[in-house]
């Protein structure tokens, strides 16, 4: 097991910012997820060793973070939601800096260097000033030094702000193999991005997980998973389809698209093709809709 959270519990003064969290993490990718204050980025300062718990127990591969700190470092690679940088220093000079941080020299410096310098795509500014670049590329320095000692830990927090689409999928490349050898936990509130490379998600409210599942079971819990989508050969009218036994709403899409809603969560497909013969009418598609991490985020959180 790689990450192992037990009763973790952090008060700031009598603000209560995680509340008795009980998580296990494996290798993959993990996205945690929340509102903003929710407690996601100081239960990875607790894992990181930054900040302490107030009560309760973290180990990342056997090692508790209060008795084996230095340990946890050195194999844990960490960028903050602020991406904490030496804007005076260049990308190079930087990223040297941290290897010696790591006891990385010589050849084995440079080799290591160049590697992360082509993985997060810092190619064409590597000769320049970290102050002078973009948000987008400062963020690719900061993903360069939490790798740069090879961790079998990477905690990822917001890792992709800033970043223009182009590089967003480039990032997110690079996190995906980085998943497969490698346990990652991932906080973001871009749900798509959780969609496109988490395994499973971890859903925090108010200090507390409300949630933590495979994503695709996760989805399941964002709305009914019988709203359909149909599309008719002709002409079909709002007040026929709400006749369809138990259909209780209707949305038109465009042009003889439309979305059908049922009474609570029953499948009304069988009383649709039934309607449809009945009436003569063609159906060209039918399909369920796709229900996202966000409806689910949603439903988990509002309100709270």
């Amino acid at each position: 097991m790689s990450i192992a959270i037990q009763n973790i519990t952090k008060q700031y003064g009598e603000q209560l910012a995680l509340n008795n969290v009980n998580l296990s993490i494996d290798k993959g990718i993990v996205g945690l997820l929340g509102p903003n204050g929710a407690g996601k980025s100081t239960l990875m300062k607790i894992i990181t060793c930054f900040i302490p718990p107030t009560s309760g127990t973290v180990s990342v591969n056997g090692f508790d973070v209060m008795d084996h700190p230095m340990e946890v470092k050195r194999i844990v690679g960490y960028l903050p939601e602020h991406n904490p940088l030496y804007l005076d220093m260049y990308v190079r000079e930087y990223l040297s800096f941290v290897a010696g941080i790591h006891h990385i020299t010589g050849n084995d410096a440079k080799q290591r260097i160049e590697q992360m310098i082509e993985e997060t795509g810092l190619g064409l500014e590597a000769h320049k000033k970290i102050g002078a670049l973009s948000k987008g590329y400062r963020q690719r320095v900061g993903l360069a030094q939490a790798m740069m000692h090879d961790p079998q830990v990477l905690i990822l927090d917001e890792p992709t702000s800033g970043l223009d689409p182009n590089q967003l999928i480039e990032i997110r490349n690079l996190i995906s193999s980085l998943g497969k050898e490698k346990t990652v936990l991932l906080s973001t509130h871009i749900m798509q991005e959780v969609e496109a490379i988490c395994e499973r998600a971890i859903i925090i409210n108010k200090g507390v997980v409300v949630a933590d599942d495979k994503i695709e079971n996760l989805k399941q819990t964002g709305s009914s998973n019988n709203v359909i989508i149909v599309e008719f050969e002709s002409e079909v009218g709002q007040q026929q389809l709400l006749s369809i036994p138990q259909v209780c709403k209707v949305q038109r899409i465009k042009d003889n698209h439309w979305i059908l809603e049922p009474e609570g969560d029953i499948d009304i497909r069988a009383n649709l093709m039934k309607w449809s013969l009945d009436n003569n009418l063609i159906i060209k598609t039918l399909q369920k809709e796709d229900i996202s991490i966000e409806e689910a985020f949603q439903k988990l959180t509002r309100g709270n």
